[in-house]
């Protein structure tokens, strides 16, 4: 391992990777920051760019547009009390009160500072983590990515929030969807109607800049003139030394809370944020002072944040199981690359993995550097009227759909895509279900048909391996606990309406 990570960093010290690197992050920052643009759907909107490229390149550039982004939404947040991304909501109850007072700077200084510890923490975390998981993976066969695929299906009950039963349905829909092709086992033609742009399925990167970029894009046309007219001034951006040491214990624990919530698919960096800050709050001596500008209330949502994005890379390079909607993009990615998620990565590329850690490392240096030297600059782009940003969205998806075969069909596709995602949206049916099902999906049908080949026919095969049974036992609990939780809470608040109209 210590061979492998320092090759890594050697590999890291070349001016072509540095440079990808550093666009990755300022162009992550830049989406981030826009209100709207989240970092879903910059990664979405430039994964067409990785096409050709080595490896190592495309996934490093993603990476640095994921880090980038994630702490890019802290800026909008403490200028505009509007998070750049569901990420950085948390970061709106410190730091736009600070901001109020004048201290904006200070704010998204300590913000930079907070982001890039979260995500340092995160990457070492990552490093320590991945090798060990992945040789427990070495045992999987057919049945356990079977029961693997159906445990990262599972999460869609968590990532539907409050809409469940919509997330539900979304799910099941993008099932459906991933069944279109040319059977594998039989050869007969699914749901093609004669179509040879669908025999090998629906390519799910023109659906996923659909769904998610260009009906953003949609909605960004109902309020075509930004509204956003509010300016503020930037003075101190380096913290004190009395902030650094203020918050450095946050910092620490919110990192590692981060990391952790980003290992457990579906959490996502919105619930790592609140739940940091939540536990800031708890650990405080003056925990009344939250919400009126503290530095702590800064640096624990943005530690964490930055913290769930090394974690949600956990899952996905040693099992392939993506921890949130961008790591199912940079499922994609690495699955468009010719690479395989999961512990033959880390047995067939293990040059690679180490190359990504300390790229990731690097990343998060760079979102320190560009973030306290370049903040004047990023707040800018808020300003950008919708009216001129609309059009460019529009145009990146269209090229970016039409370049991954070089396929009108494919624009076509990303077009009705967006206007599902649309009205999904419009509906509150979250997109991000239908993705990881299309994603999945066609891993859980082969695996699944793969292991009753292997066992004859017997379906006993997949509760009977050990590996197996324990991950299916998983995906079941993870799919109704939060059923379960929505049932009990519309008892409980049947039983509070009940009593208030017995009392009246």
């Amino acid at each position: 391992m210590p061979e492998l990570l320092v090759n890594g960093i050697l590999s890291i010290l070349n001016i072509k990777i540095l440079g990808m690197i550093v666009f990755g992050v300022a162009a992550g920052i830049a989406i981030g920051a826009l209100p709207g643009l989240t970092a879903t759907m910059g990664v979405a909107l430039l994964l067409p760019l990785t096409f050709g490229m080595e490896a190592e390149l495309g996934i490093l550039l993603l990476l640095g547009i994921y880090a980038g982004a994630i702490y890019g939404g802290s800026i909008s947040a403490i200028l505009l009390k509007t998070p750049g991304t569901p990420a950085a909501a948390a970061t709106t109850l410190d730091g736009f009160e600070m901001s109020k007072r004048g201290e904006a700077g200070r704010a998204l200084g300590l913000s930079t500072v907070s982001s890039v510890g979260g995500g340092i923490i995160s990457v070492i975390m990552l490093t320590l983590i991945s090798p060990q998981l992945a040789k427990i993976a070495l045992k999987f066969s057919s049945p356990e990515y079977f029961a693997l695929a159906m445990f990262g299906l599972s999460i869609i009950s968590s990532i539907s929030g409050k809409h469940l039963l919509k997330g539900l349905i979304a799910g099941v829909v993008g099932l459906l969807v991933s069944t279109i092709g040319i059977d594998l086992v039989t050869g007969y033609q699914r749901f093609t109607f004669g179509n040879i742009n669908l025999f090998n399925g629906l390519s799910f990167i023109p659906v996923m800049i659909g769904v998610f970029a260009l009906s953003q894009a949609f909605v960004s046309m109902e309020d075509a003139i930004s509204k956003t007219n509010f300016k503020q001034k930037v003075n101190r951006v380096l913290p004190t030394k009395k902030d650094l040491k203020t918050i450095f214990t946050t910092v620490l624990r919110s990192g590692l809370m981060g990391t952790f919530i980003g290992i457990i698919p579906g959490a996502g960096g919105d619930i790592g944020a609140f739940v940091a800050y939540n536990e800031a709050k708890r650990f405080s001596k003056h925990p009344e002072k939250f919400g009126t500008g503290l530095p702590e209330g800064i640096a624990a949502p943005e530690a964490a944040n930055n913290g769930v994005t090394g974690g949600a890379m956990v899952p996905l390079l040693t099992l392939g199981i993506p921890g949130d909607a961008v790591a199912a993009i940079m499922l994609g990615a690495l699955i468009m690359q010719g690479l395989q998620p999961g512990p033959l990565l880390f047995k067939d590329h293990a040059q690679l993995v180490y190359t990504i850690f300390s790229g990731f490392f690097v990343a998060n240096i760079f979102i320190l550097i560009l973030g306290l030297i370049g903040i004047r600059f990023f707040t800018k782009i808020i300003n950008i009227p919708k009216y001129i940003l609309t059009p460019v969205i529009l145009i990146l998806c269209i090229v970016g759909s039409y370049a991954i075969n070089n396929n009108l069909f494919d624009v076509f596709v990303m077009f009705v895509s967006g206007i599902i995602g649309y009205l999904m949206e419009k509906l509150e049916f979250p997109a991000s279900p239908v993705v990881l099902a299309l994603i999945l999906g066609p891993m859980a049908e082969r695996e699944l048909r793969k292991s009753l080949i292997m066992s004859e026919g017997d379906i006993s095969v997949l509760f009977t391996r050990p590996i197996s049974a324990v991950l299916l036992i998983l995906a079941i609990i993870t799919l109704f606990t939060p059923i379960i939780k929505s049932v009990i809470a519309k008892a409980k608040n049947k039983k509070v309406d009940k009593n208030v109209s017995s009392d009246n």
